[in-house]
């Protein structure tokens, strides 16, 4: 006859002990639970604003994730085409260009570059691009450019101030302070400023001005300035007079304040000099045409 075998329950001590086991996770998750209450009740959020704050931040990384996504498959790039096509259906494309600012500058240019745009719907144009490229032409200093919907530019342009002619071989330059080329001029035009020639004088226009401008009332009677072998300037008056300069800015500042100083006591411009020598400042040398000895001496130019 067969017999029922009944295994015996859990033992008293493994239930013992696996009771003792979910006693002790019981009590680490109520501490932990206990811990991080109050850490939360000691912040000045209440739990709603949690909520949310944490509502918002599972958005952000949703969005994140969708945005890269996108870009990664060329979706968003295409949905920017499709949006600028539907835009320029609309008639928010370019249709016109207000220029201002312009006064030596041929608006003619200014138009060529605004509408050589790779796309002209308004949602597509690159402003900063537009902008960069209006800067490389001569006359401008710099450029501000702006949509107005639905289909105008708006181009504010700062032009450059002519300041002095450059001579280079038998062509003339109209520069600017910085010595930046703005356009071919005539000998005619020319004559209304003041002419700069030399082996990289280009590069010494703002140093020229420094210069000048230790004696302004010199300044307006100086005609010419040429560059002598990249470390000097010979000048020249409004006389046909010339007045050679030392080498290096101190110096030749100093020899200039002290010509004028002599100008203002001997009225050494307009008479019969034609070279006043000051290379070895502050002693100046003069040339007379005529006379026997044609170099004379002036111990103190002061």
């Amino acid at each position: 006859m067969a017999q029922t075998i009944h295994r015996k329950g859990t033992g008293v001590r493994r239930q013992a002990k696996s009771q003792g086991r979910q006693g002790q996770v019981r009590k680490a998750k109520a501490h932990t639970n206990s811990f991080f209450d109050r850490m939360m009740n000691a912040l000045p959020f209440t739990e709603e604003q949690w909520h949310k704050f944490f509502t918002v931040l599972i958005l952000a990384v949703l969005l994140a994730i969708v945005v890269v996504i996108a870009r990664v498959s060329g979706l968003a790039d295409l949905a920017e085409r499709q949006f600028a096509h539907a835009a320029a259906n609309a008639g928010y494309v370019v249709r016109h260009v207000d220029v201002r600012g312009t006064d030596r500058l041929n608006e003619a240019r200014v138009y060529e570059k605004a509408m050589a745009q790779d796309d002209l719907s308004m949602v597509l144009v690159d402003l900063e691009a537009l902008r960069a490229d209006l800067q490389t032409l001569n006359w401008v200093a710099d450029a501000r450019v702006a949509r107005q919907l639905p289909n105008r530019l708006v181009i504010d342009i700062v032009e450059r101030e002519p300041h002095a002619v450059l001579r280079r071989g038998e062509r003339l330059f109209l520069i600017d302070p910085t010595g930046v080329e703005l356009e071919d001029i005539s000998a005619a035009v020319a004559e209304e400023y003041m002419v700069i020639s030399g082996e990289g004088a280009q590069g010494e226009v703002e140093a020229l001005t420094r210069l000048l401008d230790a004696s302004p009332a010199l300044q307006p009677q100086v005609v010419a300035a040429e560059w002598i072998g990249n470390r000097r300037w010979n000048l020249t008056f409004a006389s046909g007079q010339l007045l050679f300069l030392p080498e290096g800015a101190e110096r030749a500042a100093a020899a200039l304040i002290s010509f004028a100083q002599a100008e203002g006591v001997h009225r050494l411009i307009g008479g019969e000099v034609t070279r006043f020598d000051m290379r070895n400042a502050p002693r100046m040398y003069m040339q007379v045409p005529g006379r026997a000895d044609s170099e004379l001496q002036m111990e103190d130019a002061e």
